[in-house]
């Protein structure tokens, strides 16, 4: 597998989505001669599907990579056009809309076989990346659907909470987001939780994961009794892959 999951679309600085993972972009295009990706834009809420897939191949252009992005919502067969794709790339947006949408669609079997079994290249922010968990519990986002489907594509053995944040806000008292987390594992004792900040991204590639940031934020790792553990950009992480429940 060959997998880039990013906690989001967009840093300071940025003009085009996932800049600050160009160089992990490129090195994965070359890496797997990817050519053709369709484009999963079935989270966007706000803006139409079609004016994300053109922020993918305007980001393609800017790297200079000889990359076309089809959008898979003008499919007529969306399985068709996952198997015949060198590469999924999944938009961030509403996890809720886009899970539920897979499922009715039938496409999460297609896109296990083509990212685990066919190795073709997945890159997923935001809610493309919290699909690539067991389930999509530890979402940011408002089930704003009913009916709304949990298990999703199980690409790793722990959850992650993209858009991490370590922060209190002033007045405000809601829970913040590690009280929210902690909330999740009293519930949930053995299924850890991996907390990656905006810029940040974890790469897999034949079962080997390495975490990195571009502005040299940590994870940090969240688990049931435990106080939570920081991991730098280039820390050895690869007992996440380990991880069994």
């Amino acid at each position: 597998m060959d997998i880039l999951l990013l906690s989001n679309g967009k840093i300071a600085g940025n003009t085009h989505v996932m800049e600050f993972a160009a160089d992990a972009i490129i090195e994965q295009v070359k890496r797997t001669g990817a050519k053709h990706f369709v484009v999963i834009p079935y989270a966007v809420i706000r803006s139409s599907h079609d004016d994300r897939v053109a922020l993918i191949q305007a980001t393609f252009d800017k790297l200079g990579l000889d990359c076309i992005a089809t959008g898979l919502h003008r499919a007529e067969d969306p399985v068709t056009a996952i198997e015949q794709a060198d590469g999924i790339i999944v938009s961030g947006g509403n996890t809720w809309v886009l899970n539920k949408t897979l499922h009715d669609l039938g496409l999460v079997g297609p896109i296990r076989k083509a990212v685990l079994k066919q190795g073709k290249a997945y890159i997923g922010w935001s809610a493309g990346t919290n699909i690539g968990c067991p389930t999509i519990r530890t979402t940011n986002d408002m089930p704003i659907v009913t009916g709304a489907i949990l298990s999703s594509l199980n690409f790793v053995p722990f959850q992650i909470n993209p858009h991490y944040l370590e922060a209190s806000v002033e007045g405000h008292m809601g829970e913040t987001r590690d009280e929210r987390i902690q909330e999740f594992l009293e519930v949930n004792k053995h299924e850890p939780v991996i907390g990656i900040p905006e810029g940040t991204w974890l790469a897999l590639t034949d079962n080997k994961i390495s975490y990195h940031a571009a502005n040299g934020k940590p994870l940090k790792f969240f688990s049931y009794g435990n106080e939570p553990i920081y991991y730098q950009r280039g820390d050895d992480v690869q007992f996440l892959m380990d991880l069994n429940y």
